[in-house]
């Protein structure tokens, strides 16, 4: 009698680079609508992950994670991105508020030998659907922003890499004295994402 085993998907460094770029994409989105730096009614609900996501509609800030997420896949298939950080700041002051760090860890004998790993596309979902949950409940932990808030993309690259010109030298935009919380992470066996979001503590936490 034939046993049943659960079935892997082929994963390979172009595959996983789309599912991490991809997946940074939704979570902008989400951390956007969720942090309420955009209004509500600018975002779309749809179906991703098994799960209601939603999606802004602004042209502008579509245009720009689309850009970013197209960037990202390709520094991810190079093995050159070490960390991805969605920065929330004051509009008025542009002091930083909140940090989303995304970590990623890179299988180097996938770069240097083009080996593919194998996992189930279910599996890599439900970890990303743990991701977007936490995101989602965020909300009950984190500040209330009581001003109007912008936001930014930093990338971590290793130093040999090629940068476009649209994106320029930073500083780290980091908050003194956060308040950390690690959130779950993902991992297509290719690359690893290890999520946390830093944030300012309100003043009348400290009294």
């Amino acid at each position: 009698m034939a046993s049943r085993t659960a079935s892997k998907d082929v994963i390979t460094l172009k595959g996983s680079a789309a599912i991490v770029s991809e997946f940074f994409g939704y979570a902008a989105n989400s951390i956007l609508y969720n942090r309420g730096v955009y209004p509500e009614e600018s975002f779309l609900k749809v179906k991703k992950y098994g799960l209601p996501m939603l999606l802004t509609q602004d042209e502008e800030v579509k245009s720009y994670i689309a850009s970013i997420t197209s960037q990202l896949s390709e520094w991810l298939e190079a093995g050159k991105l070490q960390r991805i950080v969605l920065v929330i700041m004051s509009k008025a002051t542009s002091e930083v508020l909140e940090r989303w760090n995304f970590n990623i860890e890179t299988d180097a004998e996938v770069i240097e030998k083009g080996v593919i790993r194998e996992k189930s596309d279910k599996e890599i979902m439900r970890e990303i659907q743990a991701i977007m949950r936490q995101i989602a409940s965020s909300i009950t932990y984190l500040p209330c922003f009581d001003e109007q808030c912008v936001f930014d993309v930093l990338a971590y690259t290793d130093r040999d890499v090629a940068v476009p010109f649209t994106w320029i030298e930073s500083d780290a935009k980091l908050i003194q004295n956060p308040q950390m919380v690690k959130l779950h992470s993902f991992d297509t066996k290719i690359h690893k994402v290890d999520t946390m979001v830093s944030y300012k503590v309100d003043e009348w936490d400290e009294e």
